[in-house]
């Protein structure tokens, strides 16, 4: 266990990031699973731009890396397209 100040310190952030980054990054994931399960094209158009700012986010925070977050975004783009 840490003995330093400082030490403890980095343990209690740690584990508040470690929290929020999970929140953020389930949050996202549900708000791609939602987009995927849409029907109709207005609906899934109209709620890409906000899934793909969220997605965006969390690869600018290194939550997830840049390459996946464009993966996901042109797989859902593809979707919509095919809708």
């Amino acid at each position: 266990m840490a003995n330093h100040q400082s030490a403890k310190k980095r343990i209690r952030q740690s584990e508040k990031r470690r929290l929020a980054n999970r929140y953020y990054a389930v949050t996202t994931r549900n708000a791609i699973r939602n987009l995927r399960k849409l029907e109709n094209k207005d609906e899934a158009s109209e709620m890409l731009p906000k899934v793909t700012s969220m997605l965006d986010k969390l690869a600018k925070k290194n939550i997830i890396h840049k390459n996946k977050a464009a993966n996901i975004k042109s797989k859902l783009q593809k979707h919509i397209n095919a809708l």
